[in-house]
């Protein structure tokens, strides 16, 4: 029994989210879809993290174990050939046991998660970004959200930006990163930390933006933390512009990633 590997990019908009439904219309449902028709027995993945209905993934790492012996490029080159253009096997990985005998996996050997949200800050909205990133009419300041944002980092509760819905065991996080970058009209907010809750990216966003409007100021971010209240913080932003960019992992792992740039059209 073999366990592989994949990294799977994907535009989220016309998906109903990451894992599979019983109408079938997910990324999970058609992956497994096509390694099936490709491999001729159905086969089973995990995936790194599940992703909401129009949020994209420019690196989701999956596994999934056969006794099939194929070559790694032939799981790409297989699999994609079944798959619609807005899903695109990248790279494919065997992964064997480690000196311990730990078997990989795509969820708890996760070290860190990194997302990207896209946004679009300027006056009228663009055509060309539309399901791509999420738009803001009001200037924003940069510097101000920023400031803001090193509030996060560090290990917090993030009850205050948790969906009433998430499932997870506990609302404690590290968070390692939360920086923003602008490209012309362009923003590029990145967040990483070990992992993420139920609409915790999109919630972050939606009050990092309330402080760059100057309806907040700086500090109110670690007022909203500190409140582990949902009612404190800014209402949960559009899914639009969030990109899932990268998996950390450890490197004895050998995965093949790819660097997951700021702009992922690019």
């Amino acid at each position: 029994m073999r366990r592989i590997a994949l990294g799977v990019q994907y535009v989220g908009t016309d998906w109903n989210g990451y894992q599979k439904q019983p109408a079938r219309n997910t990324v999970q449902d058609r992956l497994e879809i096509a390694l099936e028709r490709f491999a001729c027995t159905p086969l089973s993945t995990t995936c790194a993290g599940r992703t909401d209905a129009g949020v994209h993934g420019i690196e989701q790492v999956v596994h999934f174990d056969t006794e099939l012996d194929r070559a790694m490029q032939s799981w790409v080159r297989g699999v994609n050939a079944f798959l619609p253009d807005s899903i695109v096997v990248r790279w494919a990985h065997e992964v064997a046991p480690d000196a311990d005998g730990n078997e990989f996996h795509a969820r708890f050997s996760a070290r860190a998660r990194t997302y990207h949200y896209v946004l679009y800050n300027h006056p009228n909205p663009s055509a060309l970004l539309a399901g791509r990133a999420g738009w803001v009419f009001r200037p924003l300041d940069v510097e101000r959200m920023v400031q803001a944002g090193q509030h996060l980092i560090g290990e917090h509760d993030f009850s205050a930006f948790r969906a009433s819905g998430c499932q997870a065991n506990s609302p404690v996080k590290q968070m390692h990163e939360v920086s923003i970058r602008r490209y012309g009209d362009v923003l590029v907010f990145t967040v990483r930390a070990s992992a993420f809750l139920h609409h915790m990216v999109r919630n972050i966003v939606g009050s990092l933006i309330y402080v760059g409007t100057g309806r907040n100021e700086p500090d109110w971010m670690k007022e909203v933390l500190e409140s582990r209240s949902r009612d404190v913080a800014a209402p949960t932003f559009m899914p639009d512009g969030l990109y899932l960019a990268r998996i950390d992992y450890d490197p004895k792992w050998g995965l093949p990633q790819e660097p997951a740039h700021p702009l992922p059209w690019l």
